[in-house]
């Protein structure tokens, strides 16, 4: 058995040089080197922006979306969408595990979610279920590597497993919002009523505390309802993000022409960057979640407005966000309820 590269370049067809994330396409024979994992996939998690890509293309036909996704993951070896370039993540148990892989406390049976995107996931895939519309899951029969490098969480026994899924899908947003708001701050989540934007939410009004402001930005009256009703905002406003001076209008009202200390985009549609940039302080901070962003939009936008302002990339992430996000659920019975409707 032959050792791979810790960060999967061993696998690496095209093109030669490059990691598994920006790679055309992997080798996905399920044959592990001895630090990889080999896992039986039971549920795909596909990312928000690549699922509804997907479903639009195929106009929502399941049998079309069915084979898009088959041909993404025989083209490449792996699921990563080539309009979006974004992933998503698995759950499964494990079915081997290389001698020279480096976590000796994983045992063969251990069901676990994949804390590394689809995007550079080794994936075969025999035979599709299902496909969720609600919670952007596809049930599979399917294998999948993960390298050396590769994280993930043990699925816990006091959370369902989808529910568990749907939490780690979008760990890294709550987790750097945790890092990012402070008591007192001002905080604006754009598409607040979606996975990441719930848990956000949550997480931002726990940080900022009674002396600050958690401003939600959020297309669907439904979803804006919902907010209302969890209090995971002092203010929620009902507008399209991709409709600039309309969202800039209605947070200067609430902040009284200030601004906001930090902005975070959860959204799952293109052309919502200005719409960040716009509404935050000079110094203050965007945290661009979304996988729809242009970060080149960001960037020179942000210069063309003449903004001072720190643009973060949404990087998944983050130490401790497995446990910080699955805690949320632990603490607030309410988003618990919410998230097992929506998403098992």
């Amino acid at each position: 058995m032959k050792t791979g590269c810790k960060y999967g370049t061993h696998r690496v067809i095209e093109p030669q040089g490059t990691l598994p994330q920006p790679a055309l396409k992997v080798d996905n024979t399920m044959s592990i080197y001895d630090n990889e994992l080999l896992i039986d996939v039971t549920t795909l998690n596909i990312d928000s922006a690549s699922f509804t890509q997907i479903k639009k293309a195929c106009k929502g036909d399941i049998e079309k979306m069915e084979e898009m996704i088959f041909s993404i993951v025989e083209e490449r070896g792996k699921m990563q969408n080539p309009v979006t370039g974004s992933g998503g993540m698995l759950i499964g148990k494990v079915r081997e595990i290389g001698p020279n892989f480096p976590d000796k406390s994983l045992k063969i049976g251990d069901k676990i979610a994949t804390l590394v995107s689809l995007s550079l996931t080794p994936l075969k895939i025999s035979r599709i279920k299902n496909i969720n519309f609600d919670n952007d899951q596809v049930d599979v029969e399917a294998q999948a590597i993960l390298f050396e490098s590769g994280i993930y969480a043990v699925l816990p026994n006091d959370i369902p497993e989808k529910l568990a899924l749907a939490v780690l899908d979008v760990a890294g947003a709550p987790a750097q919002t945790e890092r990012l708001v402070k008591a007192g701050d001002t905080v604006c989540i754009i598409g607040g009523g979606g996975k990441s934007g719930v848990l956000c939410s949550y997480q931002a009004m726990k940080n900022a505390g009674p002396t600050g402001k958690v401003i939600v930005v959020e297309y669907s009256k439904e979803n804006a309802q919902r907010i209302r009703d969890l209090n995971l905002a002092t203010h929620v406003v009902v507008a399209d993000a991709t409709n600039v001076m309309e969202v800039y209008n209605k947070v200067m009202e609430i902040t009284n022409g200030e601004g906001c200390d930090v902005t975070i985009n959860n959204v799952n549609v293109p052309s919502t960057e200005m719409t960040s940039i716009l509404v935050t302080k000079d110094d203050g901070l965007v945290y661009f979640f979304s996988m729809a962003t242009s970060f080149s939009k960001a960037a020179l936008g942000a210069e063309g407005v003449g903004k001072d302002i720190n643009l973060i990339v949404g990087n998944g992430y983050a130490k401790g966000h497995a446990e910080l996000s699955l805690n949320i659920i632990r603490e607030s019975e309410t988003v618990k309820e919410l998230f097992s409707k929506l998403y098992v």
